[in-house]
């Protein structure tokens, strides 16, 4: 699995180009990408080339790897967004948050001229939901009345804990993470609406209508989806 991470993450690198700015994704399919990149940029096959992370692990692999980094709020534009999903349905919908940086992911994904999504075929899936849960970012005082109304989709929601500290995941920007399974997601854009829409849900995991390329490594190369 790991060489079908490696093989799609070098394929994204032709997507970019000199004097792009890059938003970089959080996960072991991506960390691949920024090194890689990196490398690249090093040895000055690429120039002028400006990452923009999506997490504090995007930050710190992007500056180990020598990719000068900016802020959001110091550029105009994004040109491509590189990162990977937890689950992609056969229309380009996702599921994404397994690292917990859902929010910044979909606030620069959404923002970039195109969207490249990094994947493996274990991550494609014939409907949302099939396999992971959906994270839902929540401000930590709500967690528990939030789970409660979950179960009005039908719905179970739990609170991911940590595993290398005690207590429950704490995110980049300070809040709790529930993960929601769902009985069946019929519709993912209804559902990603009609959760944002519950006071004390920062941001959830389904990313429904952004995504421009999925590039899936399969046992005979890589595949590549488009919408």
């Amino acid at each position: 699995m790991e060489e079908l991470k490696k093989a799609v993450a070098k394929k994204a690198l032709e997507f970019i180009e000199d004097d792009m700015v890059v938003g970089l994704g959080t996960g072991s399919t991506t960390a691949y990408f920024i090194e890689y990149l990196g490398k690249l940029i090093m040895e000055e096959e690429l120039e002028d080339v400006y990452g923009v992370p999506t997490s504090y692990q995007a930050r710190l692999l992007a500056l180990e790897n020598g990719i000068p980094v900016v802020g959001l709020d110091e550029v105009d534009a994004i040109d491509i967004a590189v990162d990977g999903a937890d689950e992609v349905d056969p229309h380009l919908n996702l599921i994404k948050g397994r690292g917990a940086a859902l929010t910044m992911e979909k606030i620069i994904e959404y923002r970039a001229g195109t969207f490249l999504v990094l994947v493996d075929e274990s991550k494609l899936v014939e409907r949302l939901g099939q396999k992971m849960p959906v994270p839902i970012e929540v401000i930590p005082a709500a967690w528990r009345a939030i789970a409660e109304e979950i179960e009005v989709f039908n719905a179970t929601a739990e609170l991911r804990m940590a595993e290398k500290k005690d207590g429950p995941v704490v995110t980049d920007n300070g809040n709790f993470i529930l993960d929601a399974r769902f009985h069946h997601i019929e519709d993912p854009l209804d559902l990603e609406i009609e959760l944002n829409n519950i006071p004390g849900v920062v941001e959830n995991g389904i990313f429904a209508d952004i995504a421009d390329i999925v590039l899936v490594g399969t046992k005979d190369g890589v595949k590549r989806m488009e919408r």
